[in-house]
């Protein structure tokens, strides 16, 4: 989200600059019971449906909840799902080409990423190292986001058409069959505010 900060901000078209708090928290709850908050705000909780494991399929749903309570500390915070199914790869892989496979395993990512930036990763541990996650973000710009919130609208549109259930967990909503994600409403919204989009 930094890389995402820096490209608005070093935008000359950009209506603002922006600030991207980005903490690695899997707990909304602990967060948000940290926060000093003076006025509303919006926060987006970006987490990944990673399989139909239980384990997995529990920390989402544990995530969702953790939401909502959130919500109920009288802080005057609205938590937003920024889901990945399977995980934040599939939203990478969206601002270089379509990504329309359903994977049996987060693992199979490899393949489109290695495809999308050209890369010869021989796993995700690979291509998840700091300098090479980092060489990826590099090769992409302002109109591969656009692109990416493109594509993700409609994977999202694709599987309404297709009749997949739209379940709603704590007032969140969600697919469990893959790809789907709804991590782009955020950087979308971002977009706007700026008047980039």
């Amino acid at each position: 989200m930094k890389w995402l900060q820096d490209l608005i901000n070093n935008t000359e078209k950009s209506a603002c600059k922006v600030s991207i708090d980005c903490p690695v928290r899997k707990n909304p709850l602990k967060y948000a019971k940290a926060l000093t908050v003076t006025k509303k705000i919006e926060i987006y909780h970006f987490f990944d449906y990673e399989s139909d494991e239980p384990i997995h399929v529990q920390g989402f749903q544990d995530a969702m909840d953790n939401m909502k309570r959130a919500e109920q500390l009288g802080k005057q915070i609205k938590y937003k799902s920024g889901y990945s199914n399977f995980t934040f790869d599939l939203w990478i892989i969206l601002h270089m080409t379509d990504c329309n496979a359903s994977y049996a395993h987060r693992r199979q990512y490899i393949t489109p990423i290695n495809k999308a930036f050209s890369e010869r990763f021989e796993n995700m541990d690979e291509y998840k190292h700091e300098d090479n996650f980092k060489r990826c973000l590099n090769k992409m710009n302002l109109s591969n986001v656009l692109d990416a919130i493109r594509r993700a609208r409609r994977i999202m549109q694709r599987n309404q058409e297709n009749g997949y259930t739209l379940h709603q967990r704590k007032g969140y909503k969600y697919y469990k069959e893959n790809p789907s994600l709804s991590a782009w409403e955020a950087i979308e919204r971002i977009l706007k505010d700026c008047e980039l989009l």
